[in-house]
């Protein structure tokens, strides 16, 4: 007897269950769920999600333009989730099937069919889109050189998407004013690591979960944030409750906490401190517990300078002037400048004062802040010791206890404990972290303060124990970190500032000597700023959603719409920086086209195509090569001076001299050069491309009419294989191996450096990374550990308050232990502003709800972004559950529903509001606040009110 389809389906979704979990299936069941599926192509892929890096399997029926996604189950082969999704993960397909998914360009015109800024949305074809967008390049190059010219870009890049945007940014217009979203959610771990160890990401991998005997979460849910790594955590947990201890380090109380043994809530930034009273307490209070033998061998202290700012916009920037009598300044009021101002000095205060005594300031000194600088030296132990000093349980506890209702004496109790289980001698500890500690003023600090701990106590780079960042996006490390995609850096670890690796990116890329650009420091925040003073008068928004995710928002949103500039905006649906925009461009969704991420434990991962896309929606990898069709070699590589003084080179002539001529373009020279069309030509009938759709290589059959005017067929290679294994070719030998691209599409993953074939789970512990025992046989210090990251390692000497001996030392595959004191966010409750203010994500929702919101289901769950109370502080104010009100702060308010008893839990000093939802537009209210090192943008603390509506 036939079965319906609703029959057909739910035969095979309870057999796959069943199968999940290891029970016996009916033969009838097993028979419908193989009768359902006799014409679905199941074919593996990764989450399109959080950073985690889940690996999933797609099930696809149909043919050209009618193959759908049909189903999506866990990958029980996939080493990081072993057959788990989380509830985002299931519905992967569901997030590119939206009503309002764009289809085709759409550009805002006049009546007359002309470009109007004013203009309505209209379509349009590919080709008038490029020609505009061609247009406005040209003037933005004209008028401001190559910083006028800016791509929001994302940690949800393809990695081949990503090395694309970056060849055309920083090779063809010599722009270094690309920067990820990422930038908000792990450049001051990326920062942390690069001072610590001299190398980007973790030492260790996830499997130090069911290795280690104590978890300590410090500002993160992992609960909700990365829901499948909890799950292991509480696996772990659970299966040897007596000895396992979970202890969570929050601002407020979330599911995370219903794990933990207890639970510590700490006044907002004051974290900085509970990593030095752990310090201090090992260094005082258990001198027997520091590892000596691993410190002299690995180890050397350091400080940097203290009066950094908060990385606010400077006195003297063009929408700062003029100043006027009443405060305010240029395009901003005095409430915004009361805080602003602390930018160019401040008054330490009383709860800083004592942290800040040993770099010599005291309550009530008047800190002159410089910008943020990297800068740090050599000091000595006891230095470092008389910088833990003040931290003692009396100091550390009044500063940091965050709820009123607590006893004084039960949070001292809890600090005891915490300290007790990082010390005790063979007990395993894993901190984790998310952007609790990266979205901090002092993120870099917070950051580094962490290793000391691990350091001292020789628990880091071993299976079981370390300091671990829990990035945020898909492909944040992948793209963004790996990559290089940031506005200072390129692939590998190379920086856009050293002539070395300019030198090495130039070589790779066959382009001449000088081409790219030494001044990097076009960074999220500054590209917005940038625009606002009419600096940037071109921004392309890719992957991301630049204007709903960026704090106070108001202030951006008002330069994109009112400024003399052009910004396009390639997405999937209409979000925020869409309807911001002048153009919009339907770009193709992650199943829609062949890609690469990154995970968080360094795990690189690969998927193919497996539907064609939507309506005329192509990817962002098509998107940017046809825009170097668009330039050539006399268009690009004349002469230019930048903002700062320093001239970029005419390389026309040395162009020349290679091979290309004037009118040489760059898609010629960055992609489909001779290296690409020779070394990776299409192989149509060979694994893996073999029976799948490739949309930029072969064209498809919606016969998309292209950027020329003319239907897209193809670039005749494979480009994507292209990208990927120029890219690698930056890491192999380097500490970043990479595996070919082939393999990646035989296996679930690799965590790099991939030596021999071999993936890398710890890295510089010599048993088990090859390139920690190369090092470690060539500096002969006979020791177990070797912290080979080249940056940074030659250092000055000096004391907590500055340099005293200029010669620099080298560190040879030494790490650092950073003197970084306590100090005060900029802004904080007062009594107008009367409460902090932390915003965040939930479990149903991924970042700004572009995606998740058009998916049914998780609409249905959580459909509209809440504010979480304390039931008392509610009281206070005459409000109650669901009722709406306002949350105010000195940049604006937005109006949401209240919630006291839901599953976020703050204390009354403190509110909740998530920020996926653009109707509760959160980000008009936070502050533009940032580390001033990684330039990382602080959601977690400001002041705000609230009030009924």
């Amino acid at each position: 007897m036939s079965l319906s389809r609703r029959e057909f389906l739910k035969s095979s979704a309870a057999a796959s269950a069943a199968a999940a979990i290891g029970m016996s299936v009916p033969a009838e069941l097993e028979a419908n769920a193989n009768a359902a599926e006799s014409n679905w192509r199941w074919d593996k892929a990764a989450c399109r999600f959080c950073g985690t890096g889940c690996g999933i399997m797609l099930a696809t029926t149909g043919d050209g333009k009618d193959r759908k996604i049909v189903a999506v189950k866990g990958d029980p082969a996939a080493p990081v989730n072993r057959g788990l999704n989380c509830i985002k993960g299931y519905f992967n397909a569901k997030i590119m099937y939206g009503a309002d998914r764009l289809t085709q360009p759409l550009l805002r015109m006049n009546d007359k069919g002309e470009f109007d800024k004013k203009g309505k949305f209209a379509p349009i074809s590919w080709k008038r889109a490029y020609d505009e967008m061609e247009k406005n390049i040209r003037k933005a190059l004209k008028e401001s050189g190559p910083e006028g010219v800016a791509v929001f870009a994302s940690g949800q890049y393809t990695i081949m998407e990503g090395y694309a945007a970056q060849k055309m940014m920083k090779a063809g217009f010599r722009s270094n004013a690309i920067d990820p979203n990422a930038r908000h959610c792990m450049a001051s771990a990326v920062v942390g690591f690069y001072q610590t160890f001299g190398i980007d990401e973790p030492s260790g991998c996830y499997d130090d979960i069911e290795l280690t005997d104590t978890i300590v979460t410090w500002g993160s849910n992992m609960a909700e944030m990365h829901p499948i790594l909890w799950s292991r955590v509480t696996d772990r947990k659970l299966s040897d409750p007596d000895n396992v201890k979970i202890v969570n380090i929050q601002t407020y109380t979330h599911r995370t906490c219903d794990l933990g043994d207890f639970n510590i809530i700490f006044r907002p930034n004051t974290d900085l401190a509970l990593w030095n009273y752990l310090a201090r307490e090992i260094v005082y209070n258990h001198p027997e517990a520091i590892d000596w033998d691993f410190i002299k061998k690995n180890i050397i202290f350091a400080a940097g300078p203290v009066n950094i700012g908060y990385g606010f916009r400077r006195a003297g920037e063009k929408s700062l002037l003029p100043v006027r009598e009443d405060g305010s300044a240029g395009k901003y009021d005095a409430k915004e400048m009361q805080i602003y101002n602390k930018e160019m000095q401040k008054v330490v205060s009383g709860l800083e004062g004592p942290a800040l005594e040993p770099y010599g300031y005291k309550e009530g000194d008047v800190m002159h802040n410089t910008p943020g600088t990297l800068k740090h030296w050599e000091i000595s132990f006891e230095d470092y010791k008389k910088s833990l000093a003040p931290y003692t349980l009396e100091y550390t506890a009044e500063l940091c206890k965050g709820d009123p209702e607590e006893s004084l004496d039960s949070f001292k109790k809890k600090l005891q404990d915490l300290a007790a289980l990082y010390i005790e001698d063979g007990r395993k500890v894993v901190s984790f972290w998310t952007m609790g500690m990266n979205q901090h003023t002092r993120g870099t600090w917070d950051n580094t303060l962490s290793y000391n701990v691990h350091f001292m106590l020789n628990k880091q780079a071993r299976p079981g124990s370390g300091a671990f960042s829990l990035t945020g996006q898909p492909s944040a490390c992948g793209t963004a970190r790996e990559v290089g995609t940031f506005c200072h850096r390129l692939p590998a670890d190379l920086m856009v500032k050293n002539p070395k690796h300019r030198a090495i990116a130039e070589k790779k890329w066959h382009i001449p000597a000088g081409t790219l650009n030494p001044v990097g420091n076009q960074h999220i925040m500054k590209i917005h700023r940038d625009i606002e003073d009419g600096i940037v008068k071109f921004a392309w928004v890719n992957v991301c959603n630049a204007y709903q995710d960026s704090a106070n928002a108001k202030h951006w949103v008002k330069a994109a719409r009112e400024m003399d500039n052009f910004i396009v905006t390639s997405d999937g649906y209409p979000g925020i920086s869409a309807m911001v925009s002048d153009l919009i461009l339907p770009s193709a969704m992650i199943y829609e086209k062949w890609g690469a991420y990154g995970n968080a434990e360094r795990r690189s991962q690969h998927w193919r195509q497996q539907v064609l896309p939507v309506g005329n929606a192509m990817s962002d990898t098509w998107q940017w090569v046809e825009l170097s069709k668009r330039f050539t070699v006399d268009d690009l590589w004349g002469p230019y001076t930048l903002r700062n003084g320093k001239k970029l080179a005419d390389v026309r002539a040395a162009a020349v001299k290679m091979g290309y001529s004037g009118d040489t373009t760059m898609y010629e020279i960055l992609y489909a050069n001779e290296r690409a069309k020779k070394n990776y030509p299409l192989a149509l009938d060979q694994f893996p491309q073999k029976g799948y759709d490739n949309s930029e290589c072969i064209g498809d059959d919606r016969n998309v009419v292209g950027t020329d005017g003319k239907v897209f067929k193809g670039y005749g290679f494979m480009i994507h294989q292209y990208l990927w294994e120029e890219y690698a070719s930056f890491g192999r030998g380097h500490g970043h191996d990479l595996a070919d691209f082939v393999t990646y599409h035989k296996v679930r993953g690799l965590k790099w450096p991939v030596v021999n074939g071999k993936e890398t789970a710890w890295r510089f512990n010599v048993n088990f990374d090859p390139y920690a025992a190369k090092h470690a046989k060539e500096n002969g210090r006979g020791s177990e550990f070797a912290f080979y990251g080249p940056l940074a390692k030659a250092l000055p000497h000096g004391n907590l308050t500055g340099v005293q001996d200029k010669k620099k030392k080298p560190l040879t595959d030494k790490a650092k232990i950073f003197a970084r004191p306590y100090m005060d966010p900029p802004e904080m409750p007062d009594e107008e502003y009367n409460l902090w203010l932390c915003t965040g994500r939930v479990l149903e929702h991924w970042h700004s709800g572009t995606m998740t919101m058009r998916v049914p289901e998780l609409y249905r769950a959580v459909p509209e972004a809440l504010v979480y109370m304390n039931p008392k502080a509610a009281k206070e104010r005459g409000l109650k559950d669901n009722d709406l009100c306002w949350v105010e702060s000195r940049r604006g308010r937005v109006r949401a529903r209240v919630e006291t008893r839901g599953r976020n839990r703050p204390p009354k000093p403190l509110v909740f509001v998530p920020w996926f939802d653009e109707r509760v537009f959160i980000n008009k209210v936070t502050l533009d606040q940032t580390c001033p090192m990684s330039k990382q943008t602080d959601y977690k603390k400001c002041a705000v009110k609230i009030y009924k509506a």
